[in-house]
């Protein structure tokens, strides 16, 4: 991924032409939802539907509210203070961004732990290859493509034909699993149950820890910063938004149907691939294919992802380290994760519910020092006068997520020793 030394973006924005921006906001609205819709969401949202039935669209809908506020303000404090989350939380609140980029990396290792797992179950899913030896050698390949001197370039394109295969695929299953529409929409908004756990994990697992700041770093390692770009960013961040609501409630949906016709999908045994065996139920064997490939590319971008945001968070702690260094930092970062992986006895499919939730507990910390940040120090962003319905709505969702941490951190943990 393209990358900088220091805190400022790599160009000043107002250079940028219009072609330049587009390609800039394109990358940061893909990089965001591919973090968001990653193997992780899938394996979530396949488990979670299968435990809620029609019920977890209410928890869908949520999050998507969640996203939209957190997003909103994310996207905006970094466009507007063209500063890194880490920096501007140091100027807020004096040692707060140390503790933030900690949680943040920590969070993206486990994340990124998930992510490799999920492209182990790709390729269980394409080849029938063991999980273990699948993950091993998508990390391999990452850090392959990570390491070369194209590899900005690369990864986006990557990136977008990845999340358009997704989409396609998605609809295409919807369509055949034919689901129960009208009681899934009438629970979206009158839900029978309401699982605080859930609702924290799928946001923990779409907005939470590295992935609230994955498009806004892209945006300012481009140069797309300042009061100038601030439509077009807000506009990228809704677009985020509204890709990933969409691609969640569709994948919601083509799941639902398989589970409403009675079919039972293994959601906690050592080998299970819940999303996967609801595309083979829905679509047959070419549909398991076509879905392992799906989620390695998936699993593949979001390896990458979850190593540049989480690496970014580096420069807090030296603000001079040069471009190499952080490349040798991601993909050690990435080596890491993968030891780990080959280490944990937890299921691929089980640890990929487990980091969604652990970053949707570090979630409502930074939230909270962003919105500190938006409403008394207006002067990091140049005396911008902050929208005061957006601050509103972004204290009231702060509270919200600190509440469902609470209320949830017990099942979340509960995950790593579940049978």
């Amino acid at each position: 991924m393209e990358q900088t030394s220091t805190t400022a973006p790599a160009a000043a924005s107002g250079g940028m032409s219009a072609k330049t921006r587009r390609g800039a906001l394109l990358a940061a609205i893909f990089l965001m939802a591919t973090s968001a819709i990653g193997p992780g969401f899938i394996t979530q949202t396949a488990t979670f539907t299968t435990k809620l039935g029609s019920a977890f669209a209410f928890a869908i809908l949520a999050s998507i509210l969640i996203d939209f506020v957190v997003q909103l303000n994310i996207w905006r404090i970094v466009t507007l203070t063209k500063m890194r989350a880490s920096d501007i939380a140091n100027a807020a609140i004096p040692g707060t961004g140390y503790v933030l980029a900690i949680l943040v990396i920590v969070g993206g290792l486990f994340f990124n732990i998930g992510n490799i797992g999920g492209a182990g179950l790709g390729l269980n899913a394409l080849l029938g290859l063991d999980p273990k030896l699948g993950g091993s050698i998508s990390a391999l390949i990452a850090i392959g493509i990570f390491l070369s001197h194209r590899a900005g370039v690369a990864i986006d394109r990557l990136i977008i034909v990845a999340g358009l295969a997704m989409i396609v695929l998605t609809v295409y299953v919807a369509l055949v699993s034919q689901p129960p529409v009208g009681d899934a929409l009438y629970q979206t908004f009158l839900p029978s149950t309401i699982d605080f756990a859930t609702i924290t994990t799928i946001v923990g697992g779409t907005v939470g820890g590295y992935i609230t700041y994955s498009g806004a770093h892209r945006l300012l390692d481009k140069g797309t910063v300042g009061i100038e770009n601030l439509g077009a960013v807000n506009r990228a961040a809704l677009s985020g938004i509204a890709v990933t609501g969409v691609m969640r409630y569709v994948l919601f949906l083509a799941i639902l149907g398989v589970v409403a016709s009675g079919v039972v999908i293994d959601v906690s045994g050592k080998g299970a691939n819940p999303a996967a065996q609801a595309f083979q139920a829905a679509a047959g064997d070419i549909g398991l294919r076509i879905f392992g490939a799906v989620l390695f590319f998936a699993a593949i971008t979001s390896v990458i992802g979850a190593a540049y945001t989480s690496v970014s968070f580096i420069t807090v702690f030296k603000k001079d380290i040069s471009e190499r260094a952080r490349n040798i930092a991601t993909v050690i970062f990435i080596a890491v994760s993968l030891f780990f992986y080959v280490i944990i006895t937890t299921p691929p499919a089980q640890m990929l519910v487990f980091v969604g939730g652990l970053n949707g507990l570090i979630l409502p910390i930074g939230l909270t020092i962003f919105i500190y940040a938006a409403w008394a120090r207006s002067d990091l962003m140049g005396g911008y006068r902050y929208p005061r319905w957006l601050l509103i709505l972004g204290a009231l969702t702060c509270a919200l997520t600190w509440y469902m941490g609470y209320k949830s951190i017990g099942p979340i943990f509960a995950l790593l020793t579940a049978a």
